[in-house]
């Protein structure tokens, strides 16, 4: 991963991470951070990916709405992460430069991790032939691209003293890192972390849904019962939605599989011995279908299992589950940093998209389309869909 991530926070231990999570912690809990992502996602979902569904239905077109959400996301988290807007999702789908190294970057770095024989990959590294080539090409384009943004951030700072911009880029460079290796592999992880994980989440949640009409009916009403443009504690109220998002999840985790390594000896609970150098890997997607976790029930897409009703009220409230139970967002000290971001995306999305449109599958009702696992899941083929108006 070293090539593609360098010191990034995925890809170290020790100190190092140790720095770049107390930076990034205190970033991503400042209130002005949260505001920025909303007015983010906001533009982005009602000037872009509500006017394109909106044509998409008029001309009964069908789309593929895995590659949609994919670009909404990297538009988003490139504006959060660098301030900077590729403009993914125009009416044209265009092939941004950037955009499609990123992705040949982070599916043939996968491809290196999950190699049953790494010598191979080395060998193709060596001598620069085949996917090491191809490979090459695409992390040097995402990382001279990072890196000029890195710069022209850094020349607008010494101009102005501050900066207006409240991107992370500008926040980092703010409080005086300035090394511009170390701030492009801290903003290359985020994008890798924002841009794959919730257009994952969002295209797994839209197909299963489209499977359920009485969860998709009961998220309506819940959304029907906010404003239009549902500000902040509206979206964080929406618990049935909430609900609905971690269940989906539960099924199709954006990160189906996830490996440390032992950095001594150890023993696991149930005795296994794990020696030095080791890689220990869980597996959020067998975890989510665990009837020893989940009860026989497992198999069943059910919100409900998630929350809980208040007698006096009848309001539902969210039950948590232990994080080491479910660790789609990680546990313990790496647990995500961006997951309450995340969730106040997802929602946006869906409350926007629902209110107005209904998904509809191409695919043969009851048919599961293919789940495949890079460094995050994505579904085989792309996700081709009819986007039809709700009658208000």
């Amino acid at each position: 991963m070293a090539d593609f991530l360098g010191d990034g926070i995925f890809n170290v231990d020790g100190e190092i991470w140790k720095y770049q999570r107390q930076v990034a912690s205190h970033e991503f809990n400042t209130k002005s951070l949260r505001k920025f992502v909303e007015t983010v996602v906001d533009a982005e979902l009602n000037e872009r990916l509500i006017p394109f569904l909106a044509v998409a239905a008029a001309e009964k077109k069908v789309v593929d709405f895995q590659d949609i959400l994919q670009r909404f996301a990297f538009d988003n988290i490139c504006k959060i992460a660098f301030g900077y807007d590729p403009a993914y999702l125009l009416p044209s789908l265009p092939q941004a430069k950037f955009a499609v190294a990123f992705e040949e970057a982070v599916k043939l770095s996968s491809e290196r991790f999950n190699a049953i024989f790494p010598f191979l990959w080395k060998i193709k590294r060596h001598f620069n032939f085949g996917t090491e080539k191809k490979f090459r090409i695409a992390v040097d384009e995402v990382r001279q691209f990072a890196k000029q943004l890195v710069k022209e951030k850094q020349r607008e700072l010494n101009e102005k003293s501050s900066l207006d911009s409240v991107d992370l880029l500008s926040r980092f460079l703010s409080v005086g890192h300035t090394d511009e290796d170390f701030v492009t592999d801290i903003v290359i992880s985020f994008i890798l972390a924002g841009r794959d994980t919730t257009s994952a989440a969002l295209t797994w949640f839209f197909w299963l849904i489209s499977e359920h009409p009485v969860v998709e009916d009961s998220i309506l009403n819940e959304i029907k019962s906010k404003s239009e443009s549902p500000v902040y504690n509206e979206v964080k109220e929406m618990i049935y939605t909430h609900a609905s998002l971690c269940e989906s999840m539960r099924f199709y985790p954006p990160v189906p599989i996830d490996t440390k390594s032992a950095t001594e000896d150890n023993v696991l609970p149930d005795g296994t011995f794990v020696k030095k150098g080791t890689r220990v890997s869980y597996h959020p997607y067998a975890m989510g279908r665990a009837d020893k976790l989940w009860g026989k029930d497992w198999d069943e897409f059910k919100p409900e299992r998630w929350l809980d009703k208040d007698e006096v009220t009848g309001n539902w409230n969210f039950v948590t589950k232990d994080m080491y139970t479910y660790p789609v967002f990680q546990a313990g000290p790496r647990i995500c940093l961006g997951k309450e971001m995340a969730f106040l995306q997802m929602k946006r999305v869906v409350a926007g998209v629902l209110r107005r449109f209904k998904v509809v599958p191409v695919t043969e009702k009851g048919v599961e389309p293919v789940f495949i696992s890079y460094l995050t899941a994505k579904m085989k083929g792309g996700f081709h869909v009819t986007i039809e108006e709700r009658d208000h």
